[in-house]
Order: C-alpha cells, then structure tokens, then sequence
C-alpha cells in the first residue's frame, strides 16, 4: 500500500473558548471519495478547511502528499497547489467571463501560456458540462451553471485532491442534481476527494467511506453500507433518520 494522500492525526481547532474540531484522525487513500456529514455546527466545515490550511489547526498532525502543514509558507504553498476547493457560495469573479475564471489561476500560477489555458479550460468545460456558457458572465448563469464554473476553475489547476464544502446548499432543487451529476463524474475518474454534504444519495453511490460528525467528534465512519444498513450510534440512527426521512 502506498502512503496515504491525506493523513489527519488528533487535529483540533479552537475559535477562542470554543473547541471547534476536537482530535479528528482520518487517512484518505489516493482515488478515495469520503463524505463529512452531520448537523450543522458540528464542525464539518472547518475540518475541511484545516487541510489546505484556509483554518489554522492548533494541535495536531496534518500531511497531504508526504508534506507537513505548518507555518512554514512554502509548505502551505506547495499544498495549496495540489488542492483544489469548491464552497457553498461560488465565489466566481463577476466581472471576469466564464473563460476567464477558469484560466486565471493557471495563468497567474502554473505560469501557463494563455492559449494552453484556454485549450484546458474548454476541455474541463466540456467536461462540467457548459463549453457553450465560456464567454458569458457569471451572473449571467443559473446557480448550477455557476457551481459548475467553481469546480471548472478548481480543476483547471490540475490538482491531485479536490474538498467540496456543502457544494449544493446553497443550490435550488433542481440545479442539484447536475452539480451531483458532474461529482461523480469526478469521482469515477479517480480524483481524491472528500466532500461535506447532506446529499445521503451521492454518498451511497459515490462514496467509499463516511464520517458522521457532531460537535466537533468523528462520532461513527464506516462505508456506506456501515452507515445506512447498520449504524452503530444512536446519533448517527437519530441524524439518518431525520436526513433520511424528508
């Protein structure tokens, strides 16, 4: 077996009094998808965000393809570099084309020729689904067509693990599905991901393991059939049913 890609050793996190993330240990294996779920304010989010150092982990060991993060800012770099990110808000700039969302990083970062940038992002285009929307503006497309630019434009970086924190949340129902539709696109291509989410039937087709979160614990992790076929925790019985059951 090769080192895992991401390797999370009693990571704790504190907002002044408040104990965020209280001594989470996850290792993701290169090609894994692993889902986050659980109630709000479970600490979920900034977990996520701890990996590419956007939180600032207190205590605690955090690597991700065999470098440490610390303070050292190359190393957040390099990491940085290898990592792409999607958010429940899209975070697009609005007075860039679609076209140009995509290509800035790899422009401004890899230092790739403009015509290089745009070859590649018109293939990830394509491949999210919205080659026809590259010279429009983000505020010219539905929320699904934006979320779909996010993850164009985090991919356009080439990176070998993408975290999705609650990509559909902020979606309408109906725009769901084909942000869903393209993740696990993503996920059968053998990306490394790990995904914050409530989308319970993403998480049984996609995922190979879950962790169910609250108050800042691993309460229970297993594979999806673990979870959903036998849960052992009454937490994690009490937040399926209530997800489950809407």
């Amino acid at each position: 077996m090769s080192e895992p890609i991401i390797i999370c050793r009693d990571v704790h996190k504190w907002f002044g009094n408040f104990h965020a993330v209280r001594g989470i240990d996850m290792q993701v294996e290169k090609g894994e998808v692993v889902v986050i779920f659980g109630p709000s304010g479970s600490g979920k989010s900034t977990f996520i965000r701890t990996i590419n150092r956007l939180e600032e982990h207190q205590r605690g060991q955090i690597i991700v393809d065999g470098i440490e993060l610390t303070h050292d800012v190359r190393n957040i770099a390099a990491i940085r570099s290898e990592i792409g990110m999607v958010f429940q808000q899209f975070n697009l700039f609005p007075h860039l084309s679609v076209l140009s969302n995509v290509t800035m990083a790899p422009i401004w970062v890899r230092k790739w020729p403009k015509q290089k940038a745009e070859e590649v992002a018109m293939e990830i285009l394509t491949r999210v689904g919205i080659p026809e929307q590259a010279e429009k503006y983000p505020g010219q497309l539905s929320g699904g067509q934006q979320q779909r630019v996010a993850i164009a434009r985090a991919l356009a970086m080439q990176p070998k693990i993408m975290l999705f924190d609650e990509p559909t949340s902020a979606l309408d129902p109906e725009m769901i599905k084909e942000v869903l539709d393209v993740m696990t696109e993503l996920a059968r291509s053998g990306m490394t991901m790990l995904v914050v989410t409530h989308e319970m039937g993403f998480a049984r087709a996609v995922a190979n393991r879950m962790y169910f979160f609250d108050e800042g614990l691993v309460v229970e992790s297993g594979t999806p059939d673990d979870i959903f076929k036998n849960p052992q925790e009454d937490r994690t019985k009490l937040f399926l049913s209530q997800i489950l059951s809407h």
